[in-house]
């Protein structure tokens, strides 16, 4: 029986100014996923931890840690825009807008808004995208521009 492949991600000349992605299925999030993520990376704001205390600075609940809310959003970008390959070359105009809480669910949309040839490695472009995370009542959570080199057609082994 012949294995049956799948094109996964896309190159640079894939991508056009101005053209969106919606991405992935979305995440609904859960407490357990703050509490993990928080402790794992030893960021303990009582804000991310304990309601009684997020309550004082005026949240509904505990707040989902936006460390947490932007590798989430940027992760879900990554099989539309990056997953072909090239390296990342940052991030800009990062905005933490509204703040996300256990069982919201999070949607990543990106649009191109920028691209160039790269002139150090001919067989890469360079794209920026803009990337909103998005909750389930379609208010912006979180904003951010990211650079990739992204490779061209061909030009690496598949």
């Amino acid at each position: 029986m012949a294995v049956k492949t799948f094109r996964r991600g896309n190159h640079y000349e894939d991508f056009k100014v101005g053209q969106k992605f919606r991405h992935h299925w979305g995440r609904t999030l859960s407490k357990s996923d703050n509490i993990l993520f928080t402790h794992l990376t030893m960021h303990f704001n009582p804000i991310y931890l304990n309601k009684e205390y997020a309550k004082r600075f005026g949240y509904e609940n505990v707040v989902i840690n936006p460390q947490f809310i932007f590798h989430l959003t940027l992760g879900m970008s990554v099989e539309d825009l990056s997953e072909v390959g090239g390296p990342f070359l940052g991030v800009d105009n990062l905005s933490f807008i509204n703040p996300v809480y256990p069982g919201d669910t999070l949607y990543a949309e990106s649009v191109v808004i920028d691209m160039r040839e790269s002139k150090s490695k001919p067989q890469f472009g360079i794209v920026t995208w803009k990337t909103s995370g998005i909750n389930q009542k379609g208010k912006a959570v979180i904003e951010f521009e990211r650079r990739n080199l992204v490779s061209k057609r061909g030009s690496l082994p598949q």
